[in-house]
């Protein structure tokens, strides 16, 4: 309960998948819990609820957030897309490339984990687009320009992401296929 004086609650307006939704929170609710049980937008899963196993990975602002550990009341004003926004009308079949080759490559399996890798996997191509260095990058200078995006890089890239099920190795190969698709006009150096 907060101490007197001090609201426990305030109204937010989310920017969600190019929607606007404005609606009252707790000042405790996660991002994860205002999207599922306040919005119905339940495409993003509740895996841990400790932020360990990326299961509610969503982006806010491009970036990867699991969405257990964000209050809503701090992504006010923010730019969220989860499963739901990641498809695009204007790519072949709707899909986003990542999600294409996940369902050509068999990157999922119950499916639990699916959402989260699939957001996961739309920023992590992002990043590495721009340059952003991993864990096993061994040339890390700004002038190096992205690393090759090898099996290790895409591993490294995704740890956040666990998937019970061990469709791993599809998973890698599906962010291969993915980064090596023409997506927003980027094409990804594949090794």
């Amino acid at each position: 309960m907060a101490p007197a004086g001090i609201p426990a609650s305030s109204t937010v307006t989310l920017h969600i998948n190019g929607e606007k939704y404005t609606l009252p929170v707790d000042h405790r609710t996660t991002l994860l819990d205002a999207l599922r049980e306040r919005l119905d937008l339940t495409g993003t899963k509740k895996g841990c609820d400790q932020g360990q196993c990326g299961a509610c990975t969503v982006l806010v602002d491009g970036r990867r957030t699991v969405s257990c550990l964000q209050f809503a009341v701090a992504a006010e004003g923010r730019d969220i897309t989860t499963i739901e926004g990641i498809a695009d009308e204007r790519l072949t079949g709707g899909l986003h490339p990542v999600q294409q080759a996940f369902v050509e490559l068999d990157g999922y399996q119950c499916g639990y984990c699916t959402p989260g890798q699939i957001c996961s996997a739309v920023a992590v191509l992002e990043e590495h687009a721009a340059g952003w260095p991993s864990a096993v990058t061994e040339d890390v200078r700004p002038e190096a320009g992205p690393p090759p995006l090898t099996p290790e890089e895409i591993r490294e890239r995704m740890s956040g992401n666990l998937c019970r099920c061990g469709a791993y190795v599809s998973i890698v190969r599906a962010v291969a296929q993915a980064a090596a698709q023409p997506a927003d006009g980027v094409k990804e150096q594949v090794a």
